[in-house]
């Protein structure tokens, strides 16, 4: 897959926006930025990155270009908001996000993080001269409830947990500000992304990456769901591509919806350990503890694990080739080396 700028000539330096940059997928997508060194904007030209704004509660950390700048602050603050995006913006990834767990188990939360930052953000995108590209990451918990499998692109929306009610309305937003003209949006339905380096956070998704990552550090994983529990996920080093895909389609792409399914893998947690077991032995697999959890089960068993992503794929985006290959991408990019 190429995320590289189809332009071969560079017209102007280009100034982008990653909320959530301090995170995981926001720093391993800064750093993609930097390697490329160039986009293009909503008008379909390639620009040369110049200024890569981090913006998160806390600073990244080992991302040391003078091209990157950092910003702490609170995106549901629209003075804070204004202070983030600036009238050269160009282009803005939006990935920071209360996780699904913790928009569930704290709704003002949930609805401050997800709904009023990006409503704020999308406001101040409403304000400038040209129309930036804006980038949204949602989520295939959308959807819910009596579903065809596979999903198919146009499956209507009914989340049934408020992280994917946030969602749902963010994409909304994303859309009629897109056909009003005061952005150029897409909202891109990510799979669960595993494996996950760091430690467990408040996702109900979490365990999918614990499954494989404490095996592999020597440390007993929890698993709160069955065996049985399938999961439509993807690898980081591929949702990064395909969010780079996403960015790079021409508006003209879309047709009447600016939401994408990103394809992903079917799998279920069960043959998640047996992958693990092909690839690190079963002294590894082992490791897996099978402790049911009926507040993750709750919400995890809303999600639907499959889809017929047609969109995505028309645009170039494509999915692991199975959970084998998930492994050894976290064994070789982000376990830690002894």
């Amino acid at each position: 897959m190429s995320a590289t700028p189809s332009h071969t000539e560079i017209v102007a330096s280009m100034r982008i926006i990653i909320t959530g940059g301090a995170g995981f997928l926001g720093a391993r997508l800064a750093r993609r930025l930097l390697e490329l060194g160039s986009l293009t904007d909503s008008r379909g030209r390639s620009r040369a990155i110049d200024k890569l704004l981090l913006v998160d509660v806390v600073a990244a950390q080992g991302l040391c270009d003078p091209r990157v700048l950092h910003l702490t602050g609170d995106l549901a603050d629209r003075r804070f908001v204004e202070q983030a995006i600036s009238t050269d913006t160009d282009t803005v990834f939006h990935l920071a996000a209360a996780v699904s767990g913790e928009a569930e188990a704290d709704f003002d939360l949930g609805m401050r993080v997800n709904l009023d930052a990006t409503r704020a953000l999308l406001d101040r995108c409403r304000l400038l001269s040209a129309p930036p590209k804006f980038v949204f990451a949602s989520s295939l918990a959308v959807f819910g409830g009596l579903l065809p499998d596979p999903v198919p692109d146009d499956a209507p929306l009914n989340p049934q947990a408020s992280y994917g009610v946030q969602k749902a309305i963010g994409e909304y937003l994303v859309y009629d500000m897109t056909r009003k003209g005061f952005v150029d949006g897409r909202s891109l339905r990510l799979p669960t992304v595993t494996v996950r380096p760091g430690k467990p956070n408040r996702a109900a998704s979490s365990f999918a990456s614990g499954i494989v990552r404490e095996p592999l550090a020597g440390i007993d994983a929890n698993c709160p769901v069955a065996a049985t529990t399938r999961m439509w996920v993807t690898a980081p080093r591929t949702v990064i591509d395909n969010l780079l895909v996403g960015h790079e389609a021409p508006a003209s792409a879309f047709g009447l919806t600016r939401s994408i399914n990103v394809p992903g893998i079917s799998v279920s947690v069960g043959e998640m350990v047996a992958a693990l077991r092909r690839v690190a032995g079963d002294k590894v697999a082992d490791r897996v503890q099978w402790n049911f959890d009926p507040a993750i089960d709750r919400i995890v068993s809303t999600w639907p694990a499959n889809f017929a992503p047609k969109l995505g794929t028309a645009l170039g985006m494509q999915a692991d080739h199975d959970f084998d290959s998930i492994v050894h991408a976290y064994i070789a990019d982000d376990m830690p080396k002894t």
